[in-house]
């Protein structure tokens, strides 16, 4: 009864914000993202006799808001396998978490798989992302991998994600520009409704999501990363405009923009995107990743490269 899974973290594409049941973690709308790896988070998952719950992330024992969030997908484990006995879980990541590469997705697949796993539930990667979800939203696309789309719903049915086929998966490379600034995507999608912008965004996004997968489909690299360059800007302003006036971005951030504009200007294929935080992802070719990487290093911005990941899978190599 103990399974260890991985899961890789995610770049939003076109990003959900905002969701229509907080509990149960159904956005208002379908999103897209790209898994980056070799960037991953290992998790073990046990049920055993014990008095309660035990939840470490990173050598950290988890309580909380976070422990609830845990409980939510191990609770529907538990459910689903007719298991009554306690877990104890530890992750671990093996890069920067909560500055906006996308670790509560990772971590949160890495979860619901593993979980799966130890009770014995036999679930293709859509089922465990229904699950993976209550945990966030962002993880049933980790759950799936690669390109991926969440569909929204009202239950576990509809609000699951699949993967998208494109031939972009051979030819992305992202890099990831580092800018450590606390982020609070939670308190960001809690008050999401309240920002006089957020039915402008959703009165924009469904034509931009059947714009990236047609994108996708026909491999058309220019029209899906320009659109998450846009996309990044309509969720920025959507954030900024609520109550809290969220503003993730760091003089860095926009210095990081402003290369990657220079770069498009001398031919270079790069295009930035940011979720809610202040890092920040380059997409681009295998042909300019070194360039791009190059002209961000000379910011003095620290840097790592990406490829596409895959989907969540379950793995010989447990943290106890």
């Amino acid at each position: 009864m103990k399974a260890t899974a991985v899961a890789h973290p995610i770049e939003g594409l076109v990003k959900y914000h905002g969701m229509s049941d907080h509990e149960l973690r159904y956005p208002y709308h379908d999103s897209i993202s790209v898994c980056t790896a070799p960037s991953r988070t290992r998790t073990t998952v046990e049920f055993e006799d014990r008095e309660a719950d035990r939840y470490v992330v990173d050598g950290e024992t988890v309580e909380g808001q976070g422990a609830e969030r845990i409980r939510s997908v191990v609770d529907r484990v538990r459910e689903l396998a007719d298991e009554d006995r306690r877990v104890r879980m530890e992750s671990e990541s093996n890069f920067p978490t909560n500055i906006g590469f996308g670790s509560s997705a990772s971590g949160f697949a890495a979860l619901a798989v593993a979980a799966c796993g130890a009770a014995g539930l036999d679930l293709d990667h859509p089922s465990m992302s229904a699950i993976a979800r209550r945990g966030s939203a962002s993880a049933a696309r980790s759950v799936t991998g690669a390109f991926s789309d969440l569909s929204a719903g009202h239950n576990d049915e509809d609000c699951r994600s699949h993967r998208l086929e494109t031939e972009l998966e051979t030819e992305l490379r992202i890099v990831g520009c580092e800018v450590p600034a606390f982020k609070h995507t939670q308190a960001a999608h809690d008050e999401a409704e309240e920002s006089h912008m957020f039915e402008a965004r959703l009165a924009h996004v469904h034509e931009q999501l059947q714009t990236m997968r047609d994108a996708l489909r026909g491999g058309d690299f220019h029209r899906a990363f320009e659109l998450a360059e846009q996309d990044s800007l309509s969720l920025a302003a959507t954030t900024m405009t609520g109550p809290a006036g969220w503003v993730y971005w760091q003089p860095e951030t926009l210095e990081i923009f402003e290369t990657v504009r220079d770069l498009r200007e001398e031919g270079v294929d790069a295009y930035y995107s940011t979720d809610t935080g202040a890092s920040v992802y380059v997409n681009t070719t295998r042909e300019d990743v070194d360039r791009v990487q190059a002209a961000i290093d000379d910011l003095g911005v620290p840097t790592r490269v990406w490829e596409v990941g895959g989907p969540a899978r379950i793995v010989d190599d447990p943290l106890f």
